[in-house]
């Protein structure tokens, strides 16, 4: 039974939009055509939000990696109280996207926003400055207000791995003489590289799919600059009605996470066996 619920919940769609896209399903039913694919090549708006989805993921898996990494080490010492600042820190992540999208929209606004605010209480600016009206400036906070949002979930699983190593290992590299930059290359780094890989994945496959945060915060622009995969497909689908070459697209998208995902899935079954 829970076999054949995946299929119908995960099966049948994704073997519809494959056949969507090759025009065999709810098409014009003049059999398999590669012109959707085909179309995607010379699609500059496709193209440029396939690059603004690479760009996109790989800046904030790495953020997520580097601030959840010092986050779950803060949160890993032996201090008072750090179960109401591992609270705290999960706060971001429990803030659905489309809502944090929304949330950003009116922190970077030009006249009433708090950055704007900040910066000039600090004395770093004279001037409003129009974050999301600028299409370098708007990139980069999409970047930052999602780098905010979800380091948690790397921040969990990494805490979680930090946990597990053997407290004698610590105490081994003292006695060795190792420092503290030591022992974190030659102990820390090891143990975790189990947990930074699936971290690593799972948020590369989670980000690469991510739309609410960016239509909330801006619609895909100032123009194109901003747009992503997900908002491309999603505008292709309900706006415009393309639903083939909308199809074609998420086929795409999801060709590519299941490069990343493969590796992943394989290690599971290794360590199951």
């Amino acid at each position: 039974p829970a076999i054949m619920l995946l299929v119908r919940i995960l099966g049948f769609p994704a073997v519809a939009a494959v056949l969507q896209s090759f025009n065999l399903l709810w098409g014009t039913g003049d059999g398999l055509k590669l012109a959707n694919y085909t179309s995607l090549l010379a699609d500059v708006q496709f193209l440029q939000a396939f690059r603004n989805t690479v760009l996109f993921v790989s800046s904030t898996v790495t953020i997520h990696l580097v601030l959840g990494l010092g986050v779950a080490m803060l949160l890993n010492a032996d201090v008072r109280g750090k179960w109401l600042f591992r609270v705290t820190a999960i706060l971001p992540w429990t803030v659905p996207d489309v809502i944090s999208g929304i949330l950003w929209r009116f922190m970077f606004d030009p006249l009433a926003g708090f950055v704007n605010s900040l910066f000039a209480a600090l004395g770093l600016i004279r001037e409003p400055i129009d974050w999301l009206g600028d299409p370098n400036l708007a990139f980069a906070a999409v970047v930052f207000a999602e780098g905010w949002r979800g380091y948690p979930f790397i921040m969990l699983i990494l805490l979680a791995g930090l946990q597990s190593i053997p407290q004698h290992q610590y105490e081994a590299a003292q006695l060795d003489g190792a420092s503290t930059w030591q022992s974190f290359l030659h102990v820390t780094i090891p143990n975790l590289k189990p947990m930074l890989f699936v971290a690593a994945v799972l948020d590369l496959i989670w980000q690469a799919r991510l739309f609410g945060l960016v239509f909330g915060m801006t619609g895909g622009g100032p123009g194109n600059a901003t747009e992503v995969m997900p908002l491309l497909i999603y505008r292709n689908y309900f706006e415009f009605f393309n639903s083939s070459y909308a199809a074609s697209m998420a086929v795409v998208l999801a060709a590519v996470m299941l490069v990343f995902a493969v590796p992943y899935v394989r290690s599971s079954l290794k360590k199951e066996q």
